[in-house]
């Protein structure tokens, strides 16, 4: 099941996290992609509001969509107008914020709702336990960077047959 997350909410709840922490949005994120990859996960967007002046926008690294919201938004708001543009698809969705309105909204649209302190303990489990055994560890590849790939190698070299 796909998430939408309000990243400052989860970030003081996991261990080794802080919001006083530089790097801490880019932190969340990787740890996020490690958890997509383990629980294989297939959707997970990432909301953070206060974006730096010229770090708005969305960005997809790897599994992990994250949305930088601008000043004068909130991360609350975005994760609103996002389940509204899912409609009836909201209902296969899972929001975690620590934010009642949103939660509220969240569980109008029939999305699933789930506390910032629960999916932490869900990504440190994940984390702690890593991937089945045997499991192969595959590589993250955005669907920009695939694209790239298929474009260099379906390019033929003059001659080529």
């Amino acid at each position: 099941m796909p998430y939408l997350i309000d990243g400052h909410n989860l970030i003081p709840k996991i261990r080794g996290l802080s919001l006083s922490a530089l790097d801490d949005e880019e932190r969340l994120i990787r740890l996020l992609q490690e958890f997509c990859r383990i629980r294989r996960v297939k959707g997970l967007e990432v909301y953070f509001d206060k974006a730096a002046p010229g770090r708005a926008g969305t960005f997809r690294r790897g599994l992990v969509t994250a949305h930088f919201v601008p000043a004068g938004q909130s991360a609350d708001e975005a994760i609103r107008l996002r389940l509204k543009a899912l409609k009836k698809s909201a209902r296969n969705w899972t929001v975690v914020s620590a934010d009642r309105q949103v939660r509220s909204e969240a569980a109008s649209a029939q999305a699933r709702v789930i506390s910032s302190e629960e999916f932490a303990r869900l990504v440190e489990d994940a984390l702690r336990e890593g991937p089945p055994p045997g499991d192969p560890q595959e590589p993250v590849v955005s669907s920009d960077e695939l694209e790239e790939w298929l474009r260099l190698f379906s390019q033929r070299k003059p001659g080529a047959s």
